[in-house]
């Protein structure tokens, strides 16, 4: 079978194409995660919050979590185009321990990941990191700044995280479609810094 020549059209379909990446959006219980795709996802996002019962009270520390009343039980997902080029699928894992079962089948395909944390709840986003580290994904890290919360400098940040000095870290508030964008770009330009 003989090769054709290369046509306009051809061109075309060729920049027509988009490049698809999985992020995961990831962080510990109640960091605001199922918010987050949901302010950001051009769909309608994908959800599997189930209500919170007693039987879970022993389990889920809700210290610190101010009206929280729904889990994520499987996770959430939603979609968002970045440029005519690039689509984000985003992916949210549940934060509480007992589902860490279900990171090995989400990372896979994984490009990165977004770590949200909670600047009054440090602590907890220690098991999370070592997750991301351990399968071996490059992360941000986006502090999400709830209402009344003080800000913290990036440097104390980094320092109690015990952050390498080029991991990104970004603010944003879950429910603010800029600043939440912004976290997004600020992981993107990561990832694509590091395949150069």
């Amino acid at each position: 079978m003989g090769s054709r020549p290369v046509s306009d059209d051809d061109v075309y379909l060729n920049e027509a194409v988009q490049i698809a990446a999985k992020i995961l959006v990831v962080g510990h219980f109640a960091v605001g995660k199922t918010t987050f795709i949901g302010t950001m996802s051009e769909i309608p996002p994908l959800r599997t919050e189930e209500r919170m019962t007693q039987a879970g009270a022993h389990v889920d520390d809700l210290m610190g979590t101010r009206g929280k009343t729904t889990t994520t039980v499987a996770m959430d997902f939603g979609r968002l185009t970045l440029s005519d080029r690039l689509v984000l699928y985003l992916f949210g894992t549940p934060g509480q321990e007992r589902f860490v079962q279900v990171w090995e089948d989400m990372t896979r395909g994984a490009l990165g990941a977004l770590i949200l944390v909670d600047p009054e709840r440090l602590k907890e986003s220690f098991p999370v990191i070592d997750l991301v580290e351990h399968y071996g994904l490059p992360y941000a890290i986006s502090v999400n700044h709830f209402d009344g919360t003080p800000a913290r400098p990036d440097d104390e940040l980094r320092e109690a995280l015990d952050l390498l000095p080029e991991t990104p870290i970004v603010t944003c508030d879950a429910r603010d479609e800029k600043s939440s964008a912004n976290a997004l770009i600020t992981l993107v330009r990561y990832l694509q810094e590091r395949t150069r």
